[in-house]
């Protein structure tokens, strides 16, 4: 699996445009669903400046993206034009491949060592 990394700064006035557009179920979404090898998006907003953005776009193969992108040449262009408007800067990031899934654990208080005197009442 490899991860297509992009940061984005949109402009104020078009946050909730951008974030219809290239979030999940989205117009870039759609246009890769039907491709080979595509998994999907992940839309990431700044918690301090909600401006940025992160957007990974997740493929089997980076050949598979590439395979996409040439078929697709004129739609992903004119899309890419008209979403342009929205945004100060767009940076390519970069392409990473995955080497490790993150486990996550369900969030409970059983199991966890207390603190405290009630905590040592206990030992």
């Amino acid at each position: 699996m490899v991860e297509i990394v992009w940061e984005f700064v949109v402009k104020a006035e078009a946050r909730g445009e951008f974030e219809l557009a290239y979030g999940p179920g989205g117009a870039w979404s759609k246009l890769f669903a039907r491709s080979e090898g595509f998994r999907g998006i992940t839309l990431l907003r700044d918690v301090k400046d909600p401006r940025r953005y992160l957007a990974f776009d997740l493929w089997d193969t980076a050949a598979q993206r590439e395979k996409a992108l040439d078929e697709q040449k004129a739609e992903y262009s004119t899309l890419d034009a008209a979403l342009s408007d929205w945004t100060e800067s767009r940076t390519a990031v970069g392409t990473f491949s995955m080497r490790a899934e993150a486990t996550v654990r369900p969030h409970s208080g059983a199991g966890r060592a207390k603190s405290g005197a009630a905590g040592r009442r206990g030992r």
